[in-house]
């Protein structure tokens, strides 16, 4: 069974519908799973540590999940139209990983959540692929032949998938967006069995 990671921060939760959607994508790929984790939040103040275990949803990534897998879709809310800290924070410090070429060749994809419509969707999901690229990963995008991307009056992007949460980070999924992360964890999935062959 080859596994997809699916690595995520998520503060208000609307990331983490977005990467459970991805989720059910990738498992309708025969012979591939998910594994879904997070990143801890990043605190300014050292002496600030976070247990070693969540108290609640996916587990802390580790190094080796991203030894471990086929291919990684990465979801991060925006902030400022970049990644969120504890994202970037985690990828800093992978060079270990780049300096073996670890990931090099495996495909990856990204996801995003605002509070505003555009607040900045598409250069978050750019600023995630940008530690991707240097890592030498094979970028997938969601391309039109999803046909919500036509339709939505919400999220999607050709970029990766979207959500708009609203100011207070309470408006669900919608039905588009949902069919577009569906799609992409297919389509990831799809393209790591083939180049595994």
């Amino acid at each position: 069974m080859g596994e997809i990671l699916v690595l995520y921060y998520s503060r208000g939760g609307s990331v983490a519908r977005l990467a459970r959607q991805i989720a059910r994508g990738i498992g309708e790929v025969p012979g591939m799973t998910a594994r879904l984790r997070t990143v801890p939040p990043v605190a300014a103040v050292t002496q600030t540590a976070q247990p070693p275990v969540p108290d609640d949803g996916a587990p802390y990534v580790s190094v080796q999940d991203l030894v471990d897998c086929q291919g990684l879709l990465l979801g991060s809310p925006t902030r400022f139209g970049n990644m969120a800290a504890p994202m970037k924070y985690f990828w800093d410090a992978t060079s270990s990983l780049w300096l073996k070429g670890t990931l090099a060749g495996k495909p990856a994809a990204v996801f995003t959540s605002t509070a505003s419509l555009h607040g900045g969707q598409e250069t978050t999901l750019i600023s995630m692929m940008l530690p991707l690229l240097h890592h030498g990963m094979l970028i997938v995008g969601l391309p039109y032949t999803a046909p919500e991307l036509l339709t939505t009056t919400t999220g999607g992007t050709p970029y990766g998938p979207s959500h708009h949460a609203g100011a207070a980070s309470d408006l669900p999924v919608s039905e588009h967006e949902k069919k577009l992360c569906i799609a992409l964890g297919r389509r990831l999935a799809g393209t790591a069995l083939r180049l595994a062959k």
